[in-house]
């Protein structure tokens, strides 16, 4: 990754496949929503686990970042290459981060320039913005990159959760562009299930987050670091929200030198013990 390019056709710190993985993914379809809805049958979502009683002590792997280690627990549960569908109990246990992010890891083994967008889903319950995670893939004829919601895709809460319309998705960038706007009610958006985790810094903590997966540092849903942990304790001020204010637009304009450079602020760079570098 130079100071010029982020090359989102090769694989980040999070999203590289161990050589040996590689034949797992020989079976996969080419078409990138193929891709995608094929990563439907791998993972299982923590809720659903429990209700299958499946042991606790799984629940941990939901704390799995890089993709690798991802499909080594699969593997471990099912040898089977990942062209077949696994039964819910020989899922990984993760979140929709891990749908995605596991999306973007085979797309970018496949030479397919993708990324994975942190931000809010708009179409899960009207009027409300629950925290999301989505796949994106650069769609070389067209030249635009296209949403997929891959956790979603067969599912009816959204018209076209292969291609989801301007608006749908909101990443945390846009989100918080349309909250300093006055555009959305910040109290409408967080994390469904929580009574807490509602307002302004669920929306900046999702900018972060997104700008970090732009510069192929996938994080997990509640990795905090910078200034997130105060913001989330209602004790920052407005020289962070004029920060969440670039990190916004400069997510919208998709510079890469912009965007590394945002990304090496203190604030806003991802601890060397996470970065996975």
């Amino acid at each position: 990754m130079t100071d010029d390019v982020i090359d989102y056709s090769r694989p980040g710190p999070f999203t590289s496949l161990d050589t040996t993985q590689l034949q797992l993914i020989e079976g996969l379809p080419d078409d990138p929503v193929d891709i995608c809805r094929a990563v439907q049958s791998l993972v299982i979502q923590p809720a659903d686990a429990g209700a299958l009683a499946i042991s606790e002590r799984r629940i941990a792997e939901k704390n799995i970042r890089p993709v690798n280690e991802l499909i080594n627990a699969l593997t471990a549960l099912d040898p089977a290459p990942l062209h077949q569908a696994r039964t819910p109990e020989t899922r990984v246990i993760g979140t929709c981060r891990h749908f995605a992010t596991i999306a973007c890891a085979i797309l970018r083994a496949r030479g397919v320039a993708s990324r994975v967008r942190c931000g809010f889903g708009t179409y899960f319950q009207e009027g409300r913005g629950f925290d999301h995670w989505i796949t994106e893939y650069l769609d070389e004829v067209q030249r635009r990159w296209v949403r997929v919601d891959t956790e979603h895709l067969g599912t009816s809460y959204v018209d076209r959760p292969e291609d989801l319309a301007p608006g749908e998705f909101l990443t945390g960038g846009e989100a918080w562009a349309q909250y300093r706007g006055g555009l959305i009610d910040p109290a409408t958006f967080g994390v469904p299930g929580t009574d807490h985790a509602w307002g302004p810094a669920e929306i900046s903590g999702n900018a972060v987050r997104d700008l970090a997966a732009l510069c192929r540092r996938e994080m997990l849903p509640w990795d905090e670091w910078g200034r997130m942990t105060v913001a989330y304790e209602g004790k920052t001020g407005p020289d962070y929200d004029e920060l969440i204010d670039e990190v916004a637009d400069v997510c919208s304009q998709d510079d890469p030198s912009a965007l590394r450079r945002l990304f090496a602020c203190d604030d806003l760079a991802v601890p060397s013990t996470w970065a996975g570098e």
